[in-house]
């Protein structure tokens, strides 16, 4: 049965510099968007809605089965984004813990998406995420890819130290890739959305040191693959050769 006590949100827009309108191309047959709000269903954690701007993102989630909400276009973050969505959608405060799934990760896989709740079960954790682990060095040195740096704390978990785009940790030893999907308690949302910008959050340009330099506790699942994000023409074709096969 799905947990009434957890929603996923997908924040979705058409404004990106590098690929517009990547919510809505064509990938296999199907709008981009199409296929993450499929594997979010198909994780069957909880409620599942796209937060969105776009009248046209709104009308290809609603061809597809799948539930909307509009939000405002002026949100500087697909977290401001779902936190609207999370009082239209649950005014009364009933959802415990929302899940942030980025609209562009068109290959993730269900079990990723349930794999991100377990960090809650300790109380102490304010939100979860996922990291795999770097093969490549040139995975390792692209400052594009984000690592997570984090403490050993059980069988496939870390707690979060830092995040950053440079190569790190220093030395031999795992790196890791951090992977863009988050699991907030609504506290914890709602605190993270009311802070203001941080200092290494600016230098980075990376959301979630926020929420570490507020001392909030950040603990990571590890995964076996890094689902493929589109963000360019060269991952949006790639994608359509991996997805096209399956």
């Amino acid at each position: 049965m799905i947990n009434s006590r957890v929603l996923v949100l997908i924040p979705a827009r058409m404004a990106s510099t590098r690929l517009p309108g990547k919510p809505l191309l064509d990938i296999a047959g199907l709008p981009m968007i199409a296929h993450v709000l499929r594997r979010a269903q198909e994780a069957a954690i909880g409620r599942v809605a796209v937060a969105t701007d776009t009248p046209e993102i709104a009308k290809a989630v609603v061809a597809h089965g799948g539930e909307v909400v509009m939000t405002r276009p002026d949100h500087p973050s697909g977290s401001d984004r779902i936190f609207e969505a999370l009082g239209t959608l649950d005014p009364e405060g009933e959802v415990e813990v929302v899940v942030n799934l980025q609209g562009d990760f068109p290959t993730i896989l269900p079990d990723q998406i349930r794999d991100v709740l377990a960090p809650l079960d300790d109380p102490a954790v304010d939100i979860a995420t996922l990291a795999a682990e770097i093969r490549t060095e040139e995975e390792a040195l692209n400052p594009n890819v984000v690592k997570a740096v984090g403490s050993p704390i059980g069988p496939r978990r870390l707690r979060a130290l830092y995040f950053t785009r440079a190569t790190a940790p220093h030395g031999d030893g795992p790196r890791y890739h951090h992977v863009g999907l988050y699991a907030y308690r609504r506290a914890a949302l709602e605190r993270f959305v009311r802070l203001p910008p941080s200092p290494l959050e600016l230098q980075e340009k990376l959301e979630q040191l926020r929420a570490l330099e507020a001392g909030m506790q950040i603990d990571i699942m590890l995964a076996d693959t890094v689902p493929r994000g589109v963000d360019t023409p060269a991952d949006l074709q790639s994608t359509r050769e991996m997805l096209a096969k399956s």
